[in-house]
């Protein structure tokens, strides 16, 4: 995470605040379940390298649980903060993009009370398989399912009609989308509850519109929105508001 302090110099050098650590849509969303009291695991394919032992590292001190072959080069994603707090993302996503349903071990989804599948896992093959074969595993189980839409420039590349048509055959409880995503996927899709992020101006939890609690300062946004979803999970809508505010107020994606 690159926090800025003005913008960039270009051919020269701009101060930041640079802090390295373990991140990733479905990881936070663990890390964030974790520190909101549930029992937590990622399951997914990190890389074999240094990347993925800090990952990995930083996941466990946080009572995550993590599940998946490891091989090949982690995901590394640069978050590039603004002053007052927006986030915009360079993402090289390495091994994840990878992991194919045979590699999913049934046992990793047992006792499965929610899978929040990232949008990013929906994007391409072969890891749109393997998300959706989880879903299956979970469904197996009687576990809801909810899915982040992610990122509009994401769907946008992969397609947005292709990436809707992929979301609706999956048939989510719940979709977390924010108003670029809901825009970019053609508007909301029939059947599950939406809860769409509006950053600073607040929350509608399926029509349930709740505004942003006061936070001294908002420092960096990474993340946010996966708090949202962990807090939402665990304990609705109060919470999921309250991990978003914690969430924005520390430079990172991940709780302390």
């Amino acid at each position: 995470v690159v926090r800025l302090g003005g913008p960039i110099a270009a051919g020269g050098d701009t101060d930041a605040q640079i802090r390295l650590g373990p991140g990733g849509q479905a990881a936070n969303v663990a890390a964030w379940a974790a520190a909101l009291g549930a029992s937590a695991r990622f399951v997914g394919k990190r890389g074999a390298d240094e990347a993925a032992r800090l990952a990995t590292t930083g996941l466990a001190e946080r009572g995550v649980q993590v599940l998946g072959p490891a091989e090949g080069r982690n995901g590394v994603v640069c978050s590039l903060v603004s002053p007052d707090g927006e986030r915009s993302m360079a993402a090289d996503r390495g091994a994840a993009t990878s992991l194919r349903p045979e590699e999913l071990d049934p046992g990793w989804l047992a006792g499965c009370d929610h899978l929040a599948v990232s949008g990013y896992a929906l994007m391409r093959e072969p890891a749109r398989s393997a998300a959706l074969h989880a879903v299956e595993l979970a469904r197996t189980a009687g576990a809801p399912v909810s899915v982040d839409l992610s990122s509009w420039s994401a769907i946008r590349d992969a397609g947005a009609r292709e990436f809707r048509a992929v979301v609706e055959a999956l048939a989510p409880d719940v979709v977390f989308a924010n108003e670029d995503e809901e825009r970019v996927l053609g508007g909301r899709l029939p059947g599950p509850a939406w809860v769409l992020k509006r950053g600073g101006h607040g929350c509608s939890f399926d029509g349930d519109e709740r505004a942003a609690p006061p936070v001294d300062r908002v420092v960096d946004t990474t993340g946010a929105g996966d708090a949202l979803a962990a807090g939402w999970i665990v304990g609705g809508p109060d919470l999921a508001l309250e991990a978003a505010a914690r969430c924005v107020a520390t430079v990172g994606s991940m709780p302390p």
